[in-house]
């Protein structure tokens, strides 16, 4: 196979149709001497026309054959935690514990977080920044390379939307409605579970707001309420004012707008807002453009400080410790120039596609060698990246060119690891070795780290996977003894939410693919495999998700007066209004960049986080009184005396009468 990114049906499946045997001059040199026999062009024609539908016919198999292919495919597309203050609490997909975050964990279907009060949390999606406030519980019911779909049961979230496709999907699922994203803009959404009620604020773009009984269209500028769910009531009203959370959404917004790294990667590659603060790009000879990262201690190299977890389907999972170290881990290559590393960006005109870590592995025959430990390396420049799960040949030579630049005419899809020499294997400390139960349990690898020999690192193959099977312990970090993890409200875990799209099944219980993960050599199970594991033991249907039909959209009630924001629990009162965004561009191509909003001043960042937080929380100011009317004035003596006169007039019309 070419390593170009076009690719023909033919090209990523195993039907061979372009046989001479349908090479259209070959086929009308064979059916001559039919025609010249029979004396009539019916037979030509009817031979023809039945040769073309087969061919025709065999082109629709390979279609579909690369169609069912490519659904089997893992999404190239995760959330990133790239920003917390205060508690905030995940659960991964498949398990019923809760851990906390860990900042660059990524996310993906099924998975939860929960922002305690007064705190607050940012995930990058790619296509826009998801923001969370003090409060607040979602889910992921969707998240692949077209589908947002977010379940949200309380608190506030903030959405800028900066791209969607025309075949892109965008939802937010609450107890009272579902909610579609129709442009790219900015949005907020509150729930408030006590009285029953969402309220949907769109300060740029469109949306649809879709209940139990109704959907209207939500414009810029406007907000939608609805409350109950059996029986809804709704109304509209014009946006209002910025609060203390929007003015720091904008602010962050602002920050990624004029990021400086957007010239040496896309926009869709989560996590380059943060290189412009702790590094710097270079020019390196026979690489180009490299980023190089700051106060790196001595000896340090990739993929040295964070830890592995287990991440289905994609597998063994790099979570990198440094605030920085999600883009450079999971997108592009690293070069070790001179004396220093370089993280060197794939073309900025591809769409990025997310890869668990983009590491060799070493080790013996069982794929542990160094005495049971396991090791890797950080591939550099032009290497393929040979994934453990299965792929399609298209997504795998779509998940290279976009991370590197593949020179050579090779075929990605048989790449022998074994074969291939490594530029980084004999980088200075590029090699990193761990006992293999730490590997396991997602403990710290700087802490676990087991010494290898020159001699035995040159001896040791490289190898297509590391064969350790992963336990509960892998899917996350397991709390400190003691600790306490803040969880949302049980009776709001099982709050339904209304949906418009229906979501995909539930991930399959860890517990019950266990077994079948401990006998796949350190592999994820491909989709045979769970299709099967679905069928033997159904896992319970989504009993959180009411689905409705698509219903007509409606006029919207004339919007009111805006209304003003409330004081939120634990935040000061709003700040003074602020001009909002205008109307952003039409959909399937970029947003225009959001105009500079003031801000106001927010806390310095806890360490390691890489940016400035929200205020720390206050009691709000009391509410002041509603001011009384002033008592009314005494009549004046003038006016006393022009009454007293009209009044006799009148007694006197009344004797005459």
């Amino acid at each position: 196979m070419r390593t170009s990114s076009t690719l023909t049906p033919p090209s990523c499946c195993s039907y061979r149709i372009q046989s001479e045997f349908f090479n259209r001059k070959r086929l009308h040199s064979r059916l001559c001497p039919i025609r010249n026999i029979h004396g009539s062009e019916l037979t030509l024609w009817v031979l023809e026309t039945g040769m073309r539908y087969i061919e025709k016919l065999l082109w629709t198999m390979a279609a579909s054959a690369c169609l069912l292919a490519a659904q089997s495919d893992p999404p190239g597309r995760v959330a990133r935690l790239s920003y917390t203050y205060g508690p905030v609490s995940f659960r991964a997909a498949g398990v019923d514990e809760w851990v906390p975050a860990d900042v660059n964990r990524p996310l993906t279907t099924g998975d939860h977080l929960f922002v305690e009060f007064a705190g607050t949390g940012e995930l990058q999606i790619g296509c826009g920044v998801l923001r969370m406030n003090s409060a607040t519980s979602i889910e992921f019911l969707n998240l692949d390379d077209s589908n947002v779909q977010l379940r949200l049961t309380e608190g506030t979230l903030v959405i800028r939307l900066r791209y969607l496709g025309d075949q892109d999907s965008f939802e937010v699922d609450t107890p009272n409605l579902a909610f579609s994203l129709l442009r790219p803009g900015v949005y907020r959404i509150d729930v408030k579970p006590a009285t029953s009620t969402t309220t949907v604020t769109v300060r740029g773009g469109e949306g649809e707001l879709t209940d139990s009984a109704q959907a209207f269209t939500v414009h810029a500028g406007e907000q939608g309420r609805v409350v109950g769910t059996d029986q809804p009531n709704y109304d509209t009203a014009g946006a209002p004012p910025f609060d203390q959370f929007d003015s720091w959404s904008a602010e962050r917004d602002m920050r990624d707008d004029q990021s400086p790294s957007a010239r040496y990667v896309s926009r869709d590659l989560i996590g380059f807002q943060d290189l412009d603060k702790y590094g710097a790009w270079r020019d390196a000879p026979g690489v180009g453009s490299v980023w190089v990262p700051n106060g790196t201690p001595s000896g340090w190299a990739p993929y040295h400080v964070g830890h592995w977890v287990w991440m289905d389907p994609w597998g063994w999972t790099w979570v990198d410790e440094l605030p920085w170290g999600f883009a450079p881990f999971h997108y592009g290559r690293w070069a070790y120039v001179g004396n220093y590393w370089g993280w060197v960006p794939g073309p900025i005109a591809e769409r990025p596609v997310y890869a668990p870590a983009l590491v060799a592995w070493v080790g013996g025959a069982g794929g542990g060698g160094f005495g049971g430990g396991v090791a890797w390396f950080p591939l550099g420049p032009r290497e393929v990246y040979v994934p453990t799960y299965h792929t399609s040949p298209v997504y795998l030579t779509r998940m290279n060119v976009s991370n590197t630049v593949i020179v050579n005419n090779v075929n990605i899809t048989n790449i022998n690891v074994t074969n291939v020499t490594y530029v980084n294997r004999s980088a200075p400390g590029a090699v990193m070795a761990v006992r293999q139960d730490a590997f396991a349990s997602a403990k710290p690898v700087q802490s676990a780290a087991i010494t290898v020999t020159p001699e035995a690192l040159k001896s040791a193959p490289v190898i297509a996977a590391v064969a350790v099977a992963p336990t509960r312990a892998s899917i996350a970090p397991t709390a400190k003894p003691g600790a306490k993890i803040p969880t949302p409200p049980a009776a709001l875990l099982a709050s339904p939410v209304i949906a418009k799209k229906a979501p995909p099944p539930p991930p399959i219980p860890f517990a019950q693919k266990q077994a079948a993960l401990a006998s796949n050599g350190g592999r994820p199970l491909d989709a045979t495999k769970i299709q099967q594991l679905r069928q033997a033991q159904p896992p319970p249907a989504r009993p959180l998700v009411k689905q409705v039909q698509a219903r007509p959209v409606q006029a919207a009630p004339p919007a009111a007066t805006p209304r003003t924001p409330a004081a939120q629990p634990g935040r000061p009162a709003a700040p003074a209004p602020v001009q909002a965004p205008a109307p952003t561009a039409p959909k399937s191509t970029p947003a225009a960049a959001v105009p500079p909003r003031p801000a106001e001043a927010a806390p310095a960042p806890q360490a390691p986080r890489p940016a400035a937080a929200p205020a720390k929380p206050e009691a709000a100011p009391p509410a002041k009184p509603a001011a009384v009317p002033p008592p009314a004035k005494p009549a004046a003596k003038d006016d006393k005396k022009g009454k007293d006169k009209k009044e006799k007039e009148k007694k006197d019309e009344d004797k005459k009468d």
